[in-house]
């Protein structure tokens, strides 16, 4: 079987076998059936009827009886399983901890913080903004004295604009953005001017996360206070807020210059000279053609694929979406890749947040937000299992680490002698000996960082791994459904193992019982009367005399098609085949007696039909009916399997109890 029928096997089984977890055996939970010892309650097996049997039907009384007997075959062929071992393989283990891997999952999230992230991106995704940024690097490794230098930096330089200097130039001074600063010309280059920090327009998901947390969070005109990123610390100025427009598609003609300013007023005027042409009423497309250099475009009449805000360069995305109808061309315009005319193509509006959502949630999937989702969950689990930690057990580590580290050799018997408990959770201790062989079995090659920062950031994970770890060991605990979900996967591969080795793949592989059961009931797979002929399409009247006097010459079919289709391959079509009623429009408008039959019109070709013999009703052969006849043994095996199980394991109803749910 195919692993994709597996999974349809087992999406079945799981809708079949469900089990509800509340039942209760007692008094008012009377016992229904013993199958092989094991009692099912009344509640048990009507809360698998009703998940079922759920179209607001009433009960009928040959539904019950018809589904019970479906359910206790179903709980023998699982006894059966266990009773065989097919629970203790290594596949069978191997399997069932990749489902459940699946399955965890939406019980190892937190559902509300991830609404509350999606709607929050949706809801900035309305607006676009406009801002400018200093940033003062200091990597996410650095030493706390380090981060608190980076720290001081960035609010000295915040000062200096809150007490009045310009924001661009400063950024041009102190930035470690290079993009914000002019770079001198050079035998190399040209002079470039730097933006002084403006990064133009941008909306959700166009920045790390906790740069545009702040930038929305900061009014237009106002300067943020410090933000940490990856890359830094970062202030921000908000210029600009307004709504988002959508995606915006444009045509442009580019005319491409370098810095120099030669190169500049050459662009210039070869713009202003196409520019002028297309007022003058030439074609704004024939002359993209013909003169523009961005090349991908030009061949399209200029035609660029769509774009949202913070896909161009500032100036370009200003003036596409500026442009207030279809067919509106800009002014010529200068970016750093030369001279633009932008003509507006189309615009598409932000699509509702219904539309918008199965996008935004991937979006999140791929983006450092995404971990605050599992910072609460850990947090909610820390406090549920008591988790106490004892930090200052981690200084022996900054002095244990070397060198071998960063090439992935540290050895952890290094810490064979510290035991003190570094944290505890669900009232077990994890010492520093577990800590120290947690940091030898994640060290990988990697570029040297300071020890302290190595420790407590891999303390950190191990933390987090290991309260991860103990909510997912809880699950089944916790959560009954999930405890359902996963015994009806449980059940379900061990049916389809058995299932396969009695029944499926054993009719394919036992050709002797396959043969033996065809002869004893070939007649169950007949053909009906059927004729042997060949047909023959023809283009025209004309094409069907020729052929038929070809055929009168006893010519041979290849050599009528070679002559017959000289000129054009249109002219014949020879068919020849075996073929009851129904099976072919030709065939069942001729009369069925030997010979070649007159000519019938077909889907407005011309047709006639040569039939050599006329068959009776028969039997089909073992391979032509190999499917149907592989079915039909299938069923006679899971019968006669079924029949063995009813003997080999005791099965009791209470009809009394029965009676109660007739």
């Amino acid at each position: 079987m195919r692993t994709n029928s597996k999974r349809f096997f087992l999406s079945v089984v799981a809708l079949t076998c469900f089990v509800l977890a509340s039942a209760q055996q007692n008094t008012n939970d009377p016992v229904l059936l013993t199958i092989a010892g094991k009692p099912v309650t009344k509640s048990e097996f009507m809360a698998v009827y009703l998940k079922n049997n759920n179209k607001g039907n009433d009960i009928k009384k040959e539904s019950i009886s018809d589904y019970l007997e479906m359910y206790i075959n179903f709980r023998l062929k699982v006894k059966e399983a266990e009773d065989l071992g097919y629970d203790t393989t290594k596949s069978f283990i191997t399997e069932l901890a990749g489902y459940r891997k699946q399955l965890a999952q939406p019980y190892l999230a937190d559902k509300e913080a991830n609404d509350k992230l999606i709607n929050e991106a949706y809801e900035r995704m309305q607006k676009k903004i406009r801002a400018s940024h200093i940033l003062i690097n200091c990597v996410s490794e650095a030493l706390p004295k380090d981060t608190l230098a980076a720290y001081n930096k960035i609010m000295q330089i915040r000062d200096r604009i809150i007490k009045g200097e310009d924001f661009s130039a400063v950024a041009k001074e102190v930035s470690d953005d290079y993009t914000a600063k002019d770079v001198p010309a050079s035998k190399m280059s040209p002079f470039k001017k730097g933006n002084g920090g403006d990064l133009g327009y941008f909306t959700a998901f166009s920045m790390v996360y906790p740069f545009e947390t702040a930038a929305y969070k900061t009014k237009a005109g106002e300067i943020s206070m410090p933000v940490r990123t990856k890359f830094g610390y970062h202030i921000i100025k908000v210029t600009d807020i307004k709504p988002n427009e959508g995606q915006v598609q444009v045509a442009h003609i580019m005319i491409r210059t370098d810095f120099s300013d030669t190169s500049i007023t050459k662009g210039k005027n070869k713009i202003f000279e196409i520019y002028n042409k297309i007022k003058a009423g030439e074609s704004f497309e024939e002359l993209a053609k013909k003169y523009s250099e961005d090349k991908s475009s030009a061949v399209k009449g200029g035609v660029m694929a769509p774009f949202t805000t913070g896909r161009m360069v500032p100036e370009f995305e200003v003036a596409a979406f500026a442009l207030k109808n279809i067919g509106d061309m800009s002014e010529p315009l200068k970016t750093d890749y030369g001279w633009h005319i932008v003509k507006k193509i189309d615009i598409k509006p932000l699509p509702s947040f219904e539309d918008s959502k199965a996008d935004i949630k991937a979006k999140i999937m791929r983006d450092v937000r995404s971990e605050l989702p599992k910072r609460n969950l850990i947090n909610k689990i820390k406090k549920e299992y008591n988790f106490v930690e004892y930090k200052k057990n981690l200084t022996p580590f900054y002095l244990l680490l070397d060198s071998t580290y960063f090439q992935g050799k540290w050895n952890a018997e290094k810490a064979d002698n510290l035991k003190e408990v570094v944290f505890k959770i669900a009232n077990k201790n994890f010492t520093q000996k577990d800590f120290a062989k947690y940091l030898a079995e994640h060290q990988v090659n990697r570029a040297p960082g300071p020890f302290e920062v190595i420790v407590n950031n891999q303390y950190e994970k191990y933390v987090d791994e290991t309260a991860m770890e103990q909510e997912n060991s809880k699950l089944e605990q916790k959560y009954p459904e999930f405890k359902n979900l996963m015994n009806e996967y449980r059940d379900g591969i061990l049916l389809f193992e058995l299932t396969d080795n009695k029944v499926w793949s054993k009719a394919v592989k036992d050709s002797m019982g396959l043969k033996d059961f065809y002869e004893k009931n070939k007649n169950k797979y007949m053909w009906d009367q059927r004729v042997d002929v060949t047909v023959y399409t023809c283009a025209t009247e004309e094409v069907s005399k020729k052929v038929k006097e070809l055929l009168k010459n006893k010519k041979a079919e290849s050599d009528i098609l070679n002559e017959v289709n000289k000129d054009s391959q249109l002219e014949l079509k020879i068919e020849n085949g075996r073929f009851s009623k129904g099976e072919n429009k030709a065939v069942d408008l001729v009369q069925w007696k030997e010979g070649i039959s007159n000519n019938v019109e077909v889907d407005k070709s011309i047709v006639f039909v040569d039939i050599h013999k006329i068959l009776p009703a028969e039997p089909k052969t073992l391979a032509e009916a190999k499917g149907l006849v592989t079915v039909d043994y299938q069923n006679i095996l899971e019968k006669e399997w079924i029949e063995q199980l009813r003997k080999k394991y005791p099965v009791t109803v209470d009809k009394v109890v029965l009676e109660t749910i007739k």
